[in-house]
């Protein structure tokens, strides 16, 4: 499979400027994978810009 990363990189809405995987989004969902938490991508902006990106964060929004 070929990453699309430039594509990726223009709907990124992560706002943690120094993120080596902006637009890799494999990379991305593993590490947060590895944490226990979901990908910025997956909250609204307003909740992305906290930086909680816990998994009880985003089923207390869609819930």
């Amino acid at each position: 499979m070929e990453c699309t990363f430039e594509e990726n990189k223009k709907i990124c809405n992560c706002t943690y400027e120094p993120c080596s995987r902006k637009g890799k989004c494999c990379e991305c969902v593993a590490y947060h994978r590895d944490r226990g938490e979901l990908p910025g991508c997956f909250f609204p902006p307003e909740v992305e810009k906290t930086y909680d990106r816990s998994i009880e964060r985003f089923v207390s929004l869609y819930k």
